[in-house]
């Protein structure tokens, strides 16, 4: 669970690095300016990390499904070679669909007025400036989206009934509790990227307004990577220690 924990985790800094540094100078200066180029580059890490951590966001949920419903051979199936090979899966099969989709960016003319109404090269604000034919690089965009956003979340759905399922089975309450402890760290995490993700990408974008955009957009670009880590870390007890260590010392 840590290799994959540390791979969230580089994702969700790198999703960070790629937009906060542009937007702070954007605010710091109230006015900054991207070349084509550059938007496109980090509209295309923006898509490749997002896949990237619903890929990661699968694979942990069958980590916690083979540690709940099959825990004797957790060990033995889990191996650190099967870790190592999904991660690799997860960040290659991330950063590659999205590759054709900033080629098909590139190739577009830009005409219209030259400013994006966000605080980052998002795919929708990015169109709106295009002039030519967007329909292909809409398509790709919406395959490869549906495929790399639903059906990883499929997959979690699949594992997380699964996992329901066994704990019910559980006789006592003290078993059933340290069982969902074990996933709900998890879950949470889920929950907040998905859910922010659906609301974003899933409502016709008509029918909500673009602060409403932006303040999604900066919630599950912000506020999610931060809070990760927290959500975590609430149930290690080396980490709760050495807060309370560092309370009592300014206590």
């Amino acid at each position: 669970m840590y290799i994959f924990l540390n791979n969230l985790s580089l994702s969700d800094v790198l999703v960070t690095s790629n937009i906060v540094p542009n937007m702070l100078r954007i605010l710091w200066t109230e006015n900054g300016s991207i070349t084509v180029s550059s938007c496109t580059f980090q509209f295309y890490i923006f898509g490749s990390l997002c896949a990237t951590e619903c890929l990661l966001l699968a694979v942990m949920s069958y980590d916690r499904y083979l540690a709940i419903c099959d825990p004797l051979r957790y060990s033995s199936i889990m191996t650190f070679r099967l870790c190592r090979n999904l991660v690799l899966f997860s960040w290659l099969a991330g950063f590659t669909p999205t590759f054709p989709v900033a080629i098909c960016l590139c190739k577009l003319y830009f005409c219209h007025l030259n400013t994006i109404d966000h605080f980052f090269c998002d795919f929708a604000p990015f169109l709106e400036l295009a002039c030519s034919d967007i329909s292909t690089v809409k398509m790709l965009a919406f395959a490869f989206s549906f495929i790399f956003t639903f059906f990883p979340f499929i997959i979690i759905i699949v594992s997380y009934a699964s996992i329901i399922n066994t704990i019910l089975k559980i006789k006592t309450e003290k078993g059933r509790q340290k069982a969902f402890s074990t996933c709900s760290s998890h879950l949470a995490v889920v929950s907040l990227y998905y859910g922010t993700l659906f609301i974003l990408y899933g409502v016709p974008s008509k029918k909500q307004s673009s602060d409403i955009n932006k303040i999604l957009s900066l919630l599950y670009t912000i506020v999610t990577p931060l809070l990760n880590p927290i959500i975590y870390s609430l149930k290690n007890q080396e980490i709760g220690r050495a807060f309370r260590k560092i309370f009592k010392n300014f206590s």
